[in-house]
């Protein structure tokens, strides 16, 4: 894994974990801090990892944009810093491995977008989340367009025009999350339900992750076109094979890739 100035990225087996290292500034998203993020989510998309861990070093998961960076930037330049910042949501997405947020503390604005763009999510009990441009000047419009697509309209306005703190368990309730539990069994579950979203074939998973982006907002019946395409393309995988001839002959599936 490559060297970072604001991030802590370290392989343990089959997952690399990316951690926010920016604590003194709660893990605000500056252009370094960006620009580091999508460096090694695409680093780690390109190597043979099955899962990525995204997760924040001090006492909040992440603040959001780094207003110190965005107030020193005329329109060009804020509008540069949020094509990074989308750039960084959408690689997320798009890379092959199971991605999972393990948040404690607040997420915040950018850093609600982080968690909303990732996979999945577990968080800890004393996780919050907010989009709190709606009490203030600047108002979450980037941020929002994930969180949308988690929650719904109705709690996305709540959250997006009060900009009040949602604690974790109304998180879980809304979708914003998978999992709530105890701030000191956090990264047990985060490797739990990691290690059971990573099972099986890596290359089906890849692409099946994949087609799910790629048909989730899109009509039924172009989502439907989509995934017959790719279900059946993906009849073909190795991975398919094995899992259908071993399920014939009542054995365990050997899985080669």
């Amino acid at each position: 894994m490559g060297e970072y100035e604001h991030l802590l990225v370290k392989r343990d087996g089959d997952t690399v974990t990316i951690t926010m290292n920016r604590a003194a500034r709660r893990n605000s998203l500056s252009a370094e801090h960006l620009g580091e993020l999508l460096a090694a989510f695409r680093e780690a998309g390109e190597s043979d990892a099955t899962g990525i861990v995204l997760a924040g070093a001090g006492p909040v998961f992440s603040a959001g944009h780094d207003f110190g960076d965005v107030a020193a930037r005329d329109l060009m330049g804020v509008r540069e810093l949020l094509t990074l910042c989308t750039n960084v949501m959408q690689t997320m997405e798009s890379v092959p491995q199971v991605v999972i947020a393990r948040v404690h503390g607040l997420a915040t604005a950018a850093g609600c977008q982080l968690v909303a763009s990732c996979d999945l999510a577990v968080a800890a009990e004393s996780a919050g989340f907010a989009l709190p441009g709606g009490k203030g000047g600047w108002f979450c419009h980037t941020p929002a367009v994930p969180v949308a697509r988690a929650i719904g309209r109705k709690r996305l306005m709540e959250l997006a025009l009060t900009g009040d703190v949602i604690d974790a368990a109304t998180a879980l309730d809304w979708g914003l999350v998978n999992r709530v539990v105890p701030d000191d069994e956090l990264d047990t579950a985060v490797a739990d339900l990691l290690a059971r979203a990573t099972r099986g074939s890596r290359a089906s998973k890849a692409m099946g992750k994949q087609t799910l982006y790629a048909q989730l907002d899109r009509p039924e019946a172009d989502a439907y076109a989509i995934a017959v395409e790719v279900m059946a393309s993906a009849s073909q995988l190795p991975g398919a094979r094995e899992g259908m001839a071993a399920f014939l002959e009542k054995r365990k599936p050997a899985w080669t890739d």
